[in-house]
């Protein structure tokens, strides 16, 4: 040790005497590592990171822990409304309403977490000269919730529902009005049964499966006991529905009140609706293959196309694409309507009903 010492003494003297020559290295510091790092600034680091995930895994279990005792609080179903009808259509027990007693049949058939209610201020108006037939698709409104929640399945029990109504035979043909994903189903049944269908009206639809819906990923992220919380919670939020509702409807819809508010809002608090959304959602909205639609086309019954000109569910060109592909004549397009033209417009969607059920072959 001493040699070394002795050494360096000599170098650092050289260093002082001789102007050319280069400093000497500091010897390293016990606080910094060999690169120059503190070395009390990874110990630091690691205690931080410590802290950061011991608190996110409390906040985790307190979090999942609020979550499953809000959805225990939470956990009593609605019941249905009194004085509802029902009948067996194929497998399914199935909410219906009917209007009007004289005149040709019309079957109205709703989109996706929609339901009979969704009809009340167009029925009325149709009721005047047909009679008029709506039925909640299974997974919707008060049905029995039995999948798959596909197009087959909804088609299937429509066509029970025709069965159940005597609908279908000469002279009881029905023209069937689709609204938007409800517009799949009545294209379906138009080919399945085609000698059984009168008339089809695809209203703001296209029938297509565009693979719309919620991003696959999202199964992997809303997960239980969180998505029921966040999905009751939402349910309890006047303010959201109203939202969600005057995005989709337009400034020319009714405000909804506390009757309208439990139309949207208590199909899904019964028994089965929370499992059945998420089915659901998982599948995305129903539709059918474009080939299959256009083979629509080739059936000899009058058909047409209606959309709001508003309808931001759509591009611009839908309207107009979806009544070449079926065989349809130019759409008619409802000023300043949106997506649901049936609650916004139902004056103007009547008349094209109208027309459409005088038309002939």
């Amino acid at each position: 040790m001493a040699v070394v010492m002795a050494g360096r003494d000599r170098q650092e003297a050289d260093v002082r005497t001789d102007p050319q020559a280069k400093p000497l290295d500091p010897a390293p510091s016990e606080s910094d590592d060999a690169d120059g790092t503190p070395s009390r600034r990874r110990p630091r680091m690691r205690r931080w990171l410590r802290r950061l995930a011991l608190g996110g895994a409390v906040l985790l279990v307190v979090v999942t822990s609020a979550s499953y005792v809000y959805n225990a609080f939470t956990a009593r179903r609605a019941t249905p409304p009194e004085g509802l009808g029902y009948v067996q259509a194929a497998d399914i027990r199935t909410r219906y309403q009917t209007w009007g007693e004289t005149g040709s049949p019309v079957v109205l058939i709703h989109g996706a977490f929609e339901s009979v209610d969704t009809w009340s201020r167009l029925a009325p108006l149709l009721a005047r000269d047909h009679r008029v037939f709506a039925l909640d698709l299974t997974g919707n409104g008060y049905s029995a919730r039995r999948g798959p929640y596909t197009v087959g399945h909804f088609t299937q029990q429509l066509l029970g529902f025709l069965d159940a109504m005597h609908l279908g035979e000469p002279g009881e043909r029905p023209l069937l009005v689709g609204h938007s994903s409800g517009a799949a189903v009545a294209a379906e049944a138009a080919l399945r049964a085609p000698g059984r269908i009168g008339r089809v009206m695809l209203l703001d639809g296209d029938a297509l499966d565009t693979g719309a819906g919620p991003p696959p990923a999202l199964k992997y992220v809303l997960i239980d006991p969180y998505r029921t919380s966040l999905l009751r919670l939402g349910l309890g939020s006047d303010s959201l529905i109203r939202s969600l509702y005057d995005t989709q409807c337009g400034p020319n819809c009714p405000s909804l009140n506390a009757a309208g508010l439990d139309q949207w809002r208590r199909p899904l608090r019964v028994p089965g609706a929370e499992a059945a959304l998420w089915n659901m959602l998982a599948q995305g909205v129903p539709g059918l293959p474009a080939d299959q639609v256009a083979r629509l086309a080739a059936a000899p019954i009058p058909k047409e196309v209606v959309f709001g000109a508003q309808d931001d569910v759509f591009g611009e060109q839908t309207p107009e694409q979806t009544a070449r592909r079926i065989g349809a004549p130019p759409p008619t397009l409802i000023p300043g309507a949106r997506h649901l033209t049936m609650i916004s417009s139902p004056h103007e969607v009547a008349a094209a009903v109208e027309a459409l059920a005088t038309r002939s072959a």
